[in-house]
């Protein structure tokens, strides 16, 4: 090879190697801008749209129904002659269904109180990495509820408003890894009538968490400190702690409580039994979740 070509072949790869060098930087530009396009969101967050008695920021899927049943039995302290609580027992029934991917609605029927209500859950923000970073998952629950229990005192005024309550929240979670996963509850709870020594008005915040033990089972605790509990000797905070137990399409909660109302105005607002007295509740809730309707891709 004579010097000339020489020349020529160490001209062509002085000029072949800086483009071939720029055309895999910009290929890795273009990877990495794709990689950084990419939401990655928290997924079960929870395993069940409540905690205990409270809602979490989960929500039901589009199209899909959640019939809960829960159950709570007398106060552990009755004695061996009521069984322990065994032997009473309020229940409570609930449906819940996903509108769309940000939108659940409910209703509820329970024997405390013989309360109706009604119920709204938005999804507001999504915890999430990637491109779009949030540290939290934000929802909110809006609550009407009915009290239809039968007006015994003939002197009382019986007005449809009266029995009206409602309680509006703003559930505020995050799932710190695979295991743990807490939420603060800021709460309004509001009844149109109460007894002359009651609050109409009643604001609470709530703390709860969920803590993965094994695949299937995890440990729960829920607390609510209300604004009328303190120095009073009639209303206390509602403590809730027990376990949820996965098996397909069934989410089983049994659990210890104070807290003998399965509705948010009788939870928060009218606790009357005390941990520290003995005034302790088993109960459970039994969750199942069914498709209604048809996915788009059938």
């Amino acid at each position: 090879m004579n010097t000339k070509n020489i020349f020529k072949l160490l001209l062509l790869l002085v000029l072949f190697f800086p483009l071939n060098s720029f055309a895999q930087e910009d290929l890795l530009d273009i990877l990495d801008e794709e990689v950084e396009e990419e939401v990655t969101y928290a997924a079960y967050t929870f395993k069940s749209t409540r905690i205990v008695n409270g809602h979490t920021i989960e929500r039901m899927k589009k199209q899909q129904l959640d019939f809960r049943v829960n159950h709570r039995f007398g106060e552990l302290n009755s004695g061996a002659y009521e069984l322990w609580g065994l032997d009473h027992a309020l229940i409570n029934f609930s449906f819940d269904y996903g509108i769309n991917d940000w939108l659940m609605v409910g209703v509820r029927r329970g024997t405390y109180q013989k309360t109706y209500d009604g119920y709204l859950k938005f999804t507001m923000l999504r915890q999430s990495t990637g491109k779009r970073v949030m540290p939290v998952s934000v929802s909110l629950f809006s609550d009407m509820g009915i009290n239809t229990l039968k007006i015994t005192d003939p002197n009382a005024e019986d007005l449809f408003a009266h029995r009206l309550s409602f309680v509006h929240q703003v559930l505020v979670a995050r799932k710190f890894n695979e295991n743990l996963s807490l939420q603060l509850s800021p709460t309004f709870v509001h009844r149109n009538q109460v007894d002359f020594d009651e609050e109409n008005d009643v604001i609470a915040v709530g703390l709860g968490g969920r803590y993965k033990l094994t695949r299937r089972l995890s440990l729960t605790a829920e607390y609510f400190y209300a604004s009328h509990t303190a120095g009073s000797d009639k209303f206390f905070n509602p403590l809730s702690v027990g376990f949820d137990l996965e098996t397909g399409g069934h989410v089983f909660q049994l659990f210890l409580t104070n807290s003998r109302a399965m509705v948010e105005k009788g939870v928060i607002a009218e606790t009357t039994s005390s941990w520290l007295d003995g005034g302790i509740y088993f109960g459970f809730n039994i969750s199942r979740v069914f498709a209604i309707g048809k996915s788009k891709s059938e």
